[in-house]
C-alpha cells in the first residue's frame, strides 16, 4: 500500500478542492480517501504523518486525452507561419506520414506520450490509421503500426485506447485513395474488420476500440459494418464530424444529408460513439447526437491553429451530450489550454462570460474523457477506481496567489510537477521517470523531417 496526503484534492461532487487529504493506494486502485480539515478524524489506525508521501499542490484525478494524432506531433512550429486553410496543412501532414515505418513510429509515439505524461495525462485515444507500408502494401503483420502505439504507451507509463481507424476512400463520392493516403486504406470495411480482429484486443495498459475517419472517408454502405464490429465488440467508436464546411456541402451534394444524419441512418450513433470536433453542425444535427447520447471530443487549440472554426460547446452540453477534450494535431499538448479553451471560445462566439463551472471543465478533462475511451472506473479520485494522481504547482509563477478552484484558468502543463498512473509514479518533480522527453522528441522528429 502506498500513501499520499495532498495538500489539496478535487474529490467528486465537490465544488472546489478539498485540503488535506489522505490518498491511500494499493494494486492499481484507489482504496481510502480521507479529508484531515479541521474537525474531521481520520480512521482508527490511520497515522497521518507516518510514511504518506506529501504532494504539494492541487491533486486530480489522471487526465484524459480522448483524441491524438501521434505523428503529427513532428508538425509542430513547421506548418504554423504563412497562409493557408485545413487542406493546405494536410499535404504536409501526408508528407510527414509517407516517411514513418514501425521503428520511427515507436520511437516518435514513445516520446509524444512521455510529453503528455509530463502533462498530467495518464491516458490517451489514439486515432489511429497509418496501418500500411508507403505504397499501401501490408507489413508482414498487419497491424504492426498499431503494435509500436501499444508498446510507446507501455514505455512512456499511460494508458491507450487504440482506435483503429477504418479509412477506405479519399472523398464523400467514393474516390479512391491516392498517393500517401494509400497506406490508409484496406480496401473495405469487411477487410478492416478482419485486419483489427488479429490484433490482441486487451492488456495491462492498452485497449482495442474502432473509429470512422469520416463520411469522406468510409463509404455510406459501409458504416454500418464497422459501427456493427464496434458494437459486437463492446468497445469504443469515434468519428470525426462536421470538422470543416466542405465536409458538410459535399455530404449533402451526395447524399443528401448532414454528415451526422447520415450517420444515424447507418446506426453509428450511441452512447459509446464520440464525435470529434463537430465544428459546424446544424441544430438539428445537435438534437440527433443529444437524443442518441453521442459525446462530442472538443480540440480547441488543433481547432484554432487549423483555422478551422469554434463550436457550439454549451449548446452542445445544454442538449446532454457528454462533452471530451483532446489534444489532436499537438500543436499544443496542454489539457488544461484545451479545457479552458472550451470557456474562453464561448466568450469570444458570444462577448459574454461564464458559460461553463471549474467542475465542468475538471469533468471534460478527466471522467467523460475517459468514459468515452472505454476506461469507466478512471477519472475521480474516489475508492476503487485506477490510482491516477495529478499533481499541479501552486506556487509557479502562473499559479502563485491563484486559488486552487482556479487552477484551470491558470495553470498550464508545466505546473505538473508529479504524476502517477495506475499506483505508478510516471513523473516526478516535473521529469519523466524513464524517458528523456525533450531529447527522444528531438531525434525522433528529426528522423522524420529531415
Amino acid at each position: 500500500m502506498t500513501r499520499w496526503l495532498a495538500e489539496y484534492a478535487w474529490l467528486p461532487d465537490h465544488a472546489e478542492p478539498t485540503p488535506d487529504v489522505l490518498i491511500e493506494t494499493d494494486g492499481g486502485r484507489i482504496t481510502g480517501v480521507t479529508p484531515l480539515t479541521a474537525g474531521s478524524h481520520p480512521p482508527a489506525g490511520v497515522e497521518v504523518l507516518g510514511d504518506a508521501v506529501r504532494l504539494p499542490g492541487l491533486t486530480l484525478p489522471g487526465l484524459a486525452n480522448a483524441h491524438s494524432h501521434a505523428f503529427h506531433r513532428a508538425l509542430r512550429g513547421r506548418t504554423h507561419t504563412g497562409r493557408g486553410d485545413f487542406w493546405s496543412w494536410r499535404d504536409q501532414m501526408y508528407a510527414v506520414a509517407a516517411r514513418l515505418d514501425p521503428d520511427s513510429y515507436l520511437a516518435l509515439a514513445r516520446a509524444v506520450y512521455a510529453e503528455m505524461a509530463l502533462a498530467g495525462i495518464t491516458c490517451v485515444g489514439e486515432f489511429h490509421y497509418l496501418h500500411h507500408g508507403p505504397d499501401g502494401t501490408p507489413y508482414d503483420d498487419p497491424n504492426t503500426m498499431g503494435a509500436a502505439l501499444v508498446e510507446a504507451a507501455a514505455h512512456a507509463g499511460v494508458r491507450l485506447t487504440l482506435l483503429d481507424t477504418a479509412y477506405l476512400t479519399s472523398t464523400v463520392d467514393g474516390e479512391p485513395l491516392v498517393g500517401p493516403q494509400r497506406r490508409f486504406g484496406d480496401g473495405d470495411a469487411l477487410r478492416w474488420a478482419e485486419r483489427v480482429d488479429a490484433m490482441p484486443s486487451e492488456n495491462a495498459h492498452a485497449r482495442l476500440g474502432a473509429a470512422i475517419h469520416s463520411v469522406r472517408a468510409v463509404p455510406a454502405e459501409q458504416l454500418a459494418t464497422v459501427a456493427g464490429w464496434a458494437d459486437r465488440r463492446g468497445v469504443p467508436l469515434h468519428v470525426h464530424l462536421s470538422e470543416q464546411p466542405a465536409e458538410n456541402d459535399a455530404c449533402r451534394a451526395v447524399h443528401g444529408r448532414t454528415p451526422a444524419g447520415l450517420l444515424a441512418d447507418h446506426g453509428v450513433l450511441g452512447p459509446h460513439t464520440t464525435a470529434v470536433h463537430t465544428t459546424h453542425p446544424t441544430g438539428g444535427d445537435l438534437t440527433l447526437l443529444g437524443d442518441h447520447r453521442t459525446g462530442v471530443c472538443l480540440c480547441p487549440t488543433t481547432e484554432r491553429d487549423l483555422a478551422d472554426g469554434i463550436g457550439p460547446a454549451r449548446r452542445m452540453a445544454d442538449v446532454g451530450i457528454p462533452l471530451s477534450l483532446g489534444s489532436d494535431s499537438h500543436a499544443v499538448v496542454d489539457l488544461f489550454e484545451e479545457a479552458r479553451a472550451v470557456e474562453l471560445d464561448e466568450r469570444l462566439r458570444t462577448r459574454r462570460r461564464g458559460h461553463f463551472t471549474a467542475v465542468d471543465l475538471l469533468t471534460a478533462a478527466t471522467v467523460t474523457g475517459h468514459a468515452a475511451l472505454g476506461w469507466g472506473d478512471a477519472g475521480r479520485l474516489s475508492v476503487g477506481d485506477r490510482a491516477d494522481l495529478v499533481t499541479v504547482r501552486l506556487d509557479s509563477a502562473r499559479t502563485a496567489g491563484v486559488p486552487p478552484v482556479g487552477v484551470f484558468f491558470a495553470a498550464t502543463a508545466a505546473d505538473v510537477a508529479h504524476v502517477v498512473v495506475d499506483g505508478r509514479v510516471v513523473v516526478r518533480d516535473g521529469r519523466h521517470v524513464d524517458v528523456d522527453v525533450p531529447t527522444e522528441l528531438r531525434d525522433a522528429i528529426a528522423a522524420v523531417t529531415t
